[in-house]
């Protein structure tokens, strides 16, 4: 902190936490109440019942999560492949190259989401490709939105990486292939990862391009907590948010506990 002195430290946080508190926990908790609500007509709940994480796990809401993490990896995957050779392709281009693809890959960001949902339902409503109807068109929706902080962390990566070792490889007469899979990505593990659970964290609460392009069978969870609370039905669309926020922590430990585990099959060698 840069803030060396106690009061001044002290007054940091306090104003840290003048902010977070209303901002951030106090939402959070409301939903958290609000989900176990059975009837909510004052200041606090006038009953309590678990009918609402029951029927949040249940039936249509347990398909939309399994469809939702399952978008959420396909997308993830698909814009971590992308934006890591993108990124790794552009350190060595001429710089107008490198400022061109900088801008073509910050372009998703800086739409709505809407237009992004729009414009593939336009592209792809009709030949060659053909994905309006199919879960393909939810994925690569996801994909082109979350490939921008793929593309940025690893880029980020690069520029804390040496590249005297990549050098020093293929001085040594290591192929490019070797030199990529053995050098070039291990250094990037860190970066790849943090751009791997940013990518499925966003994927898994995206619903503006999803609403314009997702089929009757592969519905989201964002998408049925909006159509539930468009419904009035608040308790419970609190309830499968409370369900969202668990299943996207839980995928989050469980990219973390396989990189964990990568790294220490990297030591161990």
């Amino acid at each position: 902190m840069l803030v060396w002195s106690r009061s001044g430290r002290a007054l940091v946080w306090a104003l840290f936490a003048l902010v977070f508190a209303p901002l951030v926990l106090a939402p959070l908790a409301i939903l958290g109440i609000a989900a176990f609500a059975g009837d909510w007509n004052s200041v606090l709940p006038a009953s309590w019942t678990s009918e609402n994480i029951r029927e949040a796990t249940a039936g249509t809401n347990s398909d939309s999560l399994v469809v939702s993490v399952e978008t959420a990896l396909g997308a993830s995957l698909i814009a971590i492949v992308v934006g890591t050779w993108a990124a790794i392709a552009a350190r060595g281009a001429p710089r107008f190259v490198r400022r061109l693809t900088d801008a073509v890959f910050h372009l998703p960001v800086a739409v709505p989401s809407v237009v992004v949902g729009l414009g593939m339902l336009v592209a792809f409503s009709d030949g060659p490709i053909l994905l309006n109807g199919t879960k393909w068109i939810v994925i690569a929706a996801h994909a082109v939105l979350v490939v921008t902080f793929a593309y940025s962390t690893v880029s980020a990566g690069l520029d804390r990486t040496d590249a005297a070792f990549a050098e020093v490889a293929a001085s040594l007469g290591a192929s490019p292939a070797r030199v990529l899979l053995r050098v070039r990505l291990p250094m990037l593990l860190p970066s790849i990862t943090a751009a791997a659970s940013l990518a499925i964290a966003l994927s898994m609460g995206e619903v503006g391009a999803t609403i314009m392009v997702y089929p009757a069978e592969w519905r989201t969870l964002p998408v049925s907590i909006f159509t539930l609370t468009d419904r009035g039905k608040v308790l419970l669309g609190s309830a499968v948010t409370v369900v969202l926020l668990v299943a996207t922590l839980v995928v989050l430990m469980v990219v973390g506990l396989l990189k964990g585990r990568v790294e220490e099959r990297r030591r161990r060698r």
